[in-house]
């Protein structure tokens, strides 16, 4: 296995380093650090010095290396030397290049309109590449939160389309015999959105029936969902709420010691990720933990390794 872990010199990359000690440790992977030289750098970066030519980058890499090697890991170090315009395009060409199974990356975790608008880099290497991502939100002080697998959440929506984050976390609960929590949020009358909406403002009594029908076929599909992972030797737990999907995913992680989220996205960008409601770009800056972003609607290439 190999992980594919783009710096950018700052203290607050850096946050990645927890997660990917402990995946590298328990997956035996190759550690990949990676600078990409970008054209017309800014002077700072997270309020930081940025690393702005190649002989800084790889120094900085190296030492960072050394650190991963003195946990006996395997690191290597790669500068990207062509600057490029778009990091994003760069990453997901070095996930190709070097066959990575994840990117480790961090994001600032703003959470506001302009993320949504122009999408983080994170959403657009899920996009574009062919592997997930392992999204780390650092601390309010820009520090590295400390990283332990213990509870695994996994929202669910009942279509195939968003459920291959699920043999990933399976994969996950196995390597850090963690538990399963699967969630299934259903709407209510006032969370309705679109088409639906209206619908519950012109027949609410009807579409009352309706979200109650879906809470019954949602338990019944979590406990599918909870038996099969159990036949994988994974601890597994369902539970159905009802509201809006991100609220109530936020008030879950209050209420239970989550370590890690594990969601099938799009990877949607700009608009479009605006406009279609996109769970994920609005659940960083929301929640605290990390977040294992994973292509909705195709499996991923080696989710079970």
């Amino acid at each position: 296995m190999r992980l594919l872990v783009p710096l950018d010199g700052s203290r607050l990359a850096e946050a990645v380093l927890p997660s990917v000690i402990a995946l590298a440790r328990h997956y035996q992977a190759e550690v990949v650090l990676l600078h990409v030289l970008e054209q017309r750098p800014p002077a700072q970066v997270h309020g930081e010095r940025h690393l702005r030519d190649i002989a800084e980058a790889g120094l900085y890499l190296e030492e960072v290396a050394a650190r991963l090697r003195a946990e006996e890991l395997a690191a290597v170090v790669h500068v990207h030397e062509n600057r490029e315009q778009s990091v994003a395009r760069s990453i997901v060409e070095h996930v190709q290049e070097l066959a990575s199974d994840l990117v480790v990356m961090c994001t600032h975790g703003n959470g506001g309109v302009r993320d949504l608008l122009f999408g983080s880099i994170a959403q657009q290497v899920l996009q574009q590449g062919p592997c997930p991502v392992w999204l780390v939100l650092p601390r309010k002080d820009g520090s590295a939160p400390s990283f332990k697998l213990r509870r695994i959440l996994v929202p669910l929506d009942g279509t195939p389309e968003h459920e291959p984050g699920l043999p990933a976390a399976i994969a996950l609960a196995r390597a850090f015999e963690a538990e399963l929590h699967l969630v299934f949020v259903i709407p209510t009358l006032a969370t309705l959105a679109g088409e639906a909406a209206v619908s519950g403002v012109m027949l609410p009594s009807t579409m009352r029936a309706v979200l109650d029908l879906a809470e019954q076929g949602a338990q019944v599909y979590l406990e599918q969902v909870v038996r099969q992972s159990q036949d994988r030797g994974v601890k597994a737990q369902g539970e159905v709420l009802r509201g809006e999907t991100v609220q109530e995913v936020a008030r879950l992680l209050e209420r239970r010691e989550i370590d890690l989220i594990v969601l099938a996205s799009h990877g949607r960008t700009g608009l479009d990720a605006l406009l279609s409601g996109s769970v994920a770009p609005r659940l960083v800056g929301r929640v605290t933990v990390p977040l294992l972003l994973v292509r909705a609607g195709s499996q991923s290439r080696r989710s079970e390794s």
